[in-house]
């Protein structure tokens, strides 16, 4: 029993110092303290270009970074002798080793596996085998000078070939534009409807004369891969890269292929959402059109709110599928996708502020009812007809032709002066304010104003005109003429003033009333009235009857 434990604490000195020599070789130093090298990043084993095995793991006091380079000058070393360049994996309680020709020069332990990527301990030492072969055979190639120069050749070959191919190209290109230029010139001129062309000539030419351009940059490009790859991978040492560069191609097209098939689902998806969302958009539009031409009859919407509330609806159903549609479109979970979605987020949130306010304001002039299309409105210093009450803005038509276009926060901050309220039908309020003094009855006051409002053209009999005395002052009495103009022209209304007091002053001025404005200090010997002899001095004209 004694022997039988001596003979096995024997045989685990020999595996720890076999295990040392792997590790490090015995020429080797540790470098570092045992805290320095349990945080050592991992090394990589590289020998002629090529990624051999990857040390993570820290072995009896040896960093990774060490592993690596023992194992290098381990291999150098022994095909400096001049072997057959066997390779081949050993397994061990440690763990598994390389050997080449024999002779062990490396050693991979299960921590420098990595099992998250679903590599196993003997599939990553069957790779270090593999290629460990692979770069022995090119190190031996790249000693042969026959074999260099033959590889040097090939790669002046294939470059005249690419340059043969690309100036083919560049001509191939110029001669297919200007072939194809020719033939359409003649077929998109004779391509007309109801004798208007269809498409411009110049326009077809050049997206035609682009496409070429770009299918021929297409086809440059893949040669050029094809070629770099090919000169690569002639030479040992430039191999690898050649290898990974004639891959990239294909893994890409394959990743672009795999993520259409894959987007498909979504994408069907987010088509499904938008159809069902385009169909419900129209038949909500078809009962808010029929509500607007008074077909249906609702008490809480009428024919004014009818446009404006279709609008809003529309624009939170698609708010509704966009954000139902959002998790299927192609890409919604990266990390990418998110920062746009943020970005494009905080933009509207701070550059909308001034949006929401003006929507919130039309949205209660509209529903409130403050204004109507048609109506005679005065709104700060703008006077005249609205022509539109938008969601963001209020248009206004004057009487001098001119268009004034007012923020609706604006209009809700002002006074609003509304002149179509009291009209009946869609007409609008003309008023005349005058000056009379106390000697002059009030009741001839009242008629020679109502006279004035009959001899107006534009001016409504139903409602009748009437008079307010609106004050009664130190020297004077204020009245106030109150008419109300027809819905025909309310645009007209500055010219419907305008006559208004223009027969105010010729009625006052037959019956000899004196107006009091704009002050008065004293009365004056005789009144100041104009007679109807001189209402047509020179240079005014008297009208034909």
């Amino acid at each position: 029993m004694k022997q039988e434990t001596n003979s096995l604490f024997r045989a685990i000195i020999l595996a720890v110092l076999l295990l040392h020599a792997v590790v490090v070789g015995a020429t080797d130093k540790p470098s570092g303290t045992k805290e320095e090298n349990a945080a050592a990043p991992p090394a990589t084993l590289q020998f002629q270009n090529r990624t051999i095995v990857v040390f993570r793991a820290t072995v009896m006091g040896y960093a990774p970074s060490a592993r690596a380079d023992g194992a290098q000058r381990r291999i150098e070393r022994l095909l400096k002798k001049g072997g057959d360049g066997i390779v081949a994996a050993k397994t061990i309680p440690q763990g598994m080793t390389i050997e080449l020709d024999g002779t062990v020069v490396f050693a991979i332990t299960p921590a420098d596996v990595v099992e998250p990527a679903g590599d196993t301990l003997q599939s990553t030492a069957d790779e270090a085998v593999r290629t460990l072969a692979i770069a022995i055979k090119e190190e031996r190639e790249q000693q042969n000078p026959v074999r260099m120069l033959t590889a040097a050749g090939l790669a002046v070959l294939a470059t005249l070939v690419y340059a043969a191919l690309l100036y083919g190209v560049v001509r191939g290109t110029r001669r297919l534009v200007s072939r194809l230029s020719t033939v359409l010139k003649a077929r998109v001129a004779a391509l007309k409807v109801a004798d208007v062309i269809v498409v411009h000539p110049d326009q077809l030419l050049v997206s035609v004369r682009r496409l070429t351009i770009f299918a021929s940059w297409l086809v440059a490009l893949f040669a050029t891969n094809v070629w770099l790859t090919f000169s690569l991978e002639v030479f040992p040492y430039t191999r690898p890269w050649g290898e990974h560069l004639g891959g990239y191609l294909f893994r890409l097209l394959t990743s672009m292929l795999h993520a259409m098939v894959g987007a498909l689902p979504g994408l069907f998806t987010v088509v499904i959402i938008f159809a069902i969302t385009r169909f419900i958009s129209h038949v909500v539009s078809a009962f808010f059109r029929r509500v607007e031409a008074q077909h249906i009859r609702l008490g809480w919407l009428d024919q004014d709110t009818a446009h404006p509330t279709q609008r809003i609806v529309t624009i939170v159903l698609w708010i509704f599928a966009l954000v139902m549609a959002y998790p299927y479109l192609p890409g919604a979970d990266t990390e990418a996708f998110k920062g746009l979605s943020v970005l494009v987020g905080l933009m509207v949130s701070i550059g909308a502020s001034s949006l929401v306010g003006q929507a919130a304001s039309g949205m209660i002039l509209m529903y409130a009812r403050v204004l109507r299309k048609g109506d005679y409105v005065k709104v700060g210093e703008a006077e005249g007809t609205v022509s539109e009450l938008g969601m963001l803005a209020t248009r206004v038509q004057t009487g001098t032709g001119e268009e004034v276009v007012l923020p609706n926060t604006f209009v809700i901050g002002n006074i609003t002066r509304n002149f179509s309220r009291e009209a009946s039908g869609h007409g609008f309020v003309v008023q005349v304010a005058v000056t009379i003094g106390y000697s002059t009855p009030w009741r001839q006051v009242h008629a020679i104003l109502l006279e004035a409002a009959r001899r107006t053209r534009g001016i409504l009999e139903e409602p009748a005109p009437y008079v307010i005395q609106a004050a009664l002052s130190d020297f004077y009495v204020e009245y106030k003429l109150v008419t109300f103009a027809g819905p025909g022209a309310p645009a007209q209304r500055p010219l419907v003033i305008s006559d208004l007091n223009g027969n105010v002053q010729d009625v006052f001025n037959e019956y000899g009333v004196q107006i009091m404005s704009p002050h008065y200090f004293s009365d004056p010997e005789q009144p100041q009235v104009v007679p109807k002899e001189r209402w047509f001095e020179a240079p005014a004209r008297k009208p034909e009857a």
